[in-house]
């Protein structure tokens, strides 16, 4: 990643966790000591490409910080550590920025599993950390905490907007397909409910190990069963390859295909006819909405030679929450933790500032951030490479709202948080 006035060293595997390079956004340091933030998301592992989305996001927002003097008069530092898309990885991460680099502040997830284990240690030491990314509706439920905010739409979310139809309109044999860990698992449940409350029958749940490249034998087995909807929970480089494959025996149009969430980076460059089904994401660079095309032009200043020439989703939640949590702080007037968490709690944000069709705003019970979702396909009237989706119908917040993350969600109170000030 070049960004201008701006060295970064990237350390992945063992050596990410024995040395990291501390990174300046560009503009004149500021009166006061710097402001250092941990950036915890991947770059290696089945999530690489979207960690590097995230970091860019966060380094746009941080970047418009610094260029107007910081926030509370401090410019913003980075440290970026591989968590190579593994919990075990991600808690040590987390354990080595806050008790040996002293950051401030934490930003970054793609997996859910990584973004729980840095939970669990920031809450320990009362680090607020922001994850950008991660979508299993218990990042926002079971394993929510003071510290945590969640900015990704979660599987339920996606799910309420996409399950009900399919069975209405393309039929109730359904097969699932899983990643097989905690994003995976959970976000097949919440569409197993759904799909089941609305008349489905599930004939099948196809496990899917993380890593898997040969899809063969998934396949076959859907061929013999023959269903109407196959609604799979793959995410990063697993979908790509298994959309190669559908593609390869053509089965993309064979079945109703919904992808209960699709992030951009895991599927940009495919050919079309890899596009295929529904699927669930929060944002798309073609809004015909206030900001969007200063917010694409800004994105292509900063980043001209990046492979991805138009922002997407993973960005987009890389960017936002960042930025609110400068805000937080700035309304806050003071980087004591607590006092920011209760700004981030009370959050709202108009539609027309963010760039979505409705309002959003934080949830103060599961700190997850209530917002628009969108359902997509393949553009497939499309000139432009860079144009491969259409937006085909969107949800409110309160159509989509995760009503048992309120039920199962339990945060610490302030007094079992530990106060801490950057």
């Amino acid at each position: 990643m070049k960004m201008r006035n701006t060295t970064t060293r990237l350390m992945t595997g063992a050596a990410a966790c024995a040395v990291a390079s501390v990174i300046a956004a560009s503009g004149a340091v500021a009166a006061g000591n710097p402001l250092l933030i941990g950036l915890t998301s991947d770059a290696s592992g089945q999530y690489a490409n979207s960690g590097a989305s995230d970091r860019r996001g966060m380094m746009m927002a941080i970047e418009e910080f610094n260029s107007k003097g910081g926030v509370l008069g401090r410019q913003i530092k980075t440290i970026h550590i591989d968590t190579e898309t593994t919990p075990a990885t991600g808690s040590r991460v987390a354990e080595r920025m806050i008790t040996r680099d002293k950051v401030g502040f934490m930003i970054g997830a793609v997996s859910s599993g990584v973004a729980n284990a840095i939970s669990q240690v920031a809450q320990k030491y009362g680090v607020v950390y922001l994850n950008t990314n991660s979508s299993s509706p218990t990042e926002s439920g079971k394993n929510c905490h003071r510290v945590k905010f969640v900015w990704d739409g979660n599987g339920k979310n996606f799910a309420q907007a996409a399950v009900k139809n399919a069975v209405s309109k393309y039929g109730k044999k359904w097969v699932l397909m899983t990643n097989d860990y905690v994003w995976g698992h959970n976000t097949s449940k919440a569409t197993r409910s759904l799909a089941e409350g609305a008349g489905a029958k599930i004939a099948e749940e196809i496990m899917i190990p993380q890593g898997t490249r040969d899809f063969s034998s998934s396949l076959l087995k859907i061929q013999q069963l023959n269903p109407k909807v196959v609604a799979a929970a793959v995410g990063g480089d697993d979908q790509k390859a298994m959309r190669t494959q559908i593609s390869q025996l053509d089965m993309g149009t064979k079945y109703a295909w919904i992808n209960n969430q699709q992030d951009w980076p895991d599927v940009y460059g495919l050919p079309t006819k890899n596009l295929f089904g529904v699927f669930g994401t929060t944002w798309y660079y073609k809004f015909d909405l206030p900001g969007v095309k200063e917010f694409n032009a800004k994105y292509q200043k900063m980043y001209p030679h990046t492979k991805m020439k138009v922002p997407g989703n993973v960005f987009y939640n890389g960017y936002w929450a960042t930025r609110s949590l400068m805000e937080a702080i700035e309304k806050a007037g003071t980087t004591e933790n607590h006092a920011v968490i209760k700004q981030l709690e009370q959050l709202r944000i108009p539609a027309a500032v963010r760039m979505q069709h409705d309002d959003a705003f934080m949830n103060p019970k599961t700190h997850q951030m209530q917002q628009t979702v969108y359902l997509a396909r393949a553009n497939l009237s499309s000139k432009d490479k860079n144009d491969m989706f259409e937006i085909v119908a969107h949800a409110s917040p309160a159509t989509v709202k995760d009503g048992s993350a309120d039920t199962t969600c339990k945060l610490e109170s302030f007094a079992d948080t530990p106060k801490y000030t950057p």
